[in-house]
């Protein structure tokens, strides 16, 4: 993948040049996540530049991003547990700490993880998972984007 989207992932989202977009809903563009060591990793991503914070859209905005954000976690969920029967539960966080538009994180997190992990946010994860190449997302991430992209269709009507 190039890295040129990541500069404005929302800009390549809404130009439809962000190879990480599964599916557009209704106030955002649910995207799989750029490292996949917790498999099926998202991210709902705000469908409007210049947005940081959830406040900043009209209230009925804030409520479809919300709705959107509950439905890709309903997707994940859905996915990964029929791919991997230790997979346990999603966590849903909107953080905006390090990039300054408005998204929020979609974590599975499983049975197989340390016990010193599995009961902690994500974020304590070592620095080294974030960047090792092993955890990438890739083409062998495919049949998990599908199976997210086909929870995401069949909810489409609710």
């Amino acid at each position: 993948m190039a890295d040129d989207w990541r500069d404005d992932r929302i800009g390549s989202a809404l130009n439809g040049t962000n190879p990480t977009v599964l599916r557009r809903l209704d106030a955002g563009f649910a995207v799989i996540g750029d490292v996949q060591f917790l498999p099926g990793y998202s991210v709902l991503l705000v469908d409007e530049r210049g947005v940081e914070r959830l406040s900043e859209l009209p209230r009925s905005k804030r409520t479809a991003f919300l709705a959107d954000m509950d439905r890709l976690g309903e997707a994940v969920e859905r996915a990964c547990r029929r791919l991997d029967p230790e997979f346990r539960r999603v966590n849903l966080e909107i953080l905006g700490n390090k990039d300054a538009f408005l998204h929020a994180h979609v974590w599975p997190r499983f049975a197989w993880e340390s016990a010193d992990r599995v009961r902690h946010p994500v974020w304590r994860y070592p620095p080294e998972n974030w960047h090792d190449p092993a955890h990438a997302l890739g083409p062998q991430h495919d049949t998990l984007r599908d199976a997210i992209g086909h929870e995401l269709d069949a909810s489409a009507g609710y």
